[in-house]
């Protein structure tokens, strides 16, 4: 396990940002061209930046978010949000009404009961508040690395490298690192990537493995980034 010793990133991140501005303003249109892309721009970053980056709102999406599609991610965000615009509001509901706020959200009663319980967390031991804090992000229920690293960015400003299965499968098969899971992706790419890229790489890189890099015959034809990417496990492209 490990990363090459010499990756050019500075060309990598300045292919993919030139392709992201490529697609145009509209965040919400699919980019794929056969129907089956993603958003342009994650939902998570869509929510953070409707609710000029309020950590709750970050905290609340993200973990919708996880096993969740962006349009599904966006609806539930904004019912939910509409009704708990913070913790406070949140804990007088009841776990069944948060369930059926955040419906069809994938697990959605196990995410209702770690919000519920999330929000007494945050009332009781921070005022209320969001930590800024690594370590207290990841004592929440059903709270992880990505997770934790999603709101760190997105919501604070502070540095991290979220890692989700498009960054971790992209960063191998490009050959850039070898591991096995999302996080010791997220430690090597701590290693071998500059700082300078680590908030912005998630947000490029999921909407890069969404539309072109898919995880089954990726549209090699028209890759900005084939030639730093070894192409490792794929048989067969578009």
């Amino acid at each position: 396990m490990g990363g090459k010793s010499v990756v050019p990133w500075d060309a990598i991140y300045a292919a993919l940002e030139k392709w992201r501005v490529s697609l145009g303003e509209n965040p919400q249109a699919e980019v794929s061209g056969d129907g089956g892309g993603q958003l342009r721009e994650p939902s998570v970053t869509t929510v953070a930046e409707h609710y000029r980056r309020n950590p709750w709102a970050v905290l609340a999406s993200t973990i919708l978010s996880l096993r969740t599609k962006d349009e599904v991610t966006l609806e539930t965000s904004k019912r939910l949000l509409e009704k708990a615009p913070g913790p406070q509001e949140l804990s007088a509901l009841s776990e069944e009404t948060i369930a059926r706020l955040i419906y069809p959200a994938g697990f959605y009663r196990t995410k209702a009961a770690s919000l519920k319980k999330i929000a007494a967390i945050l009332l009781e031991q921070y005022g209320g508040e969001v930590p800024a804090d690594m370590d207290a992000l990841l004592a929440l229920p059903g709270v992880g690395r990505k997770t934790a690293n999603l709101v760190l960015i997105e919501a604070f400003d502070l540095p991290g490298i979220c890692v989700d299965v498009h960054v971790h499968r992209i960063s191998n098969r490009a050959g850039w690192l070898r591991s096995k899971t999302p996080e010791e992706t997220e430690m090597i790419l701590r290693e071998i990537l500059p700082r300078k890229y680590w908030k912005g790489i998630n947000a490029l890189l999921v909407l890069y493995g969404q539309n072109l890099c898919r995880p089954v015959s990726p549209y090699c034809s028209r890759c900005v980034i084939q030639a730093w990417c070894e192409k490792n496990g794929v048989t067969k492209t578009r």
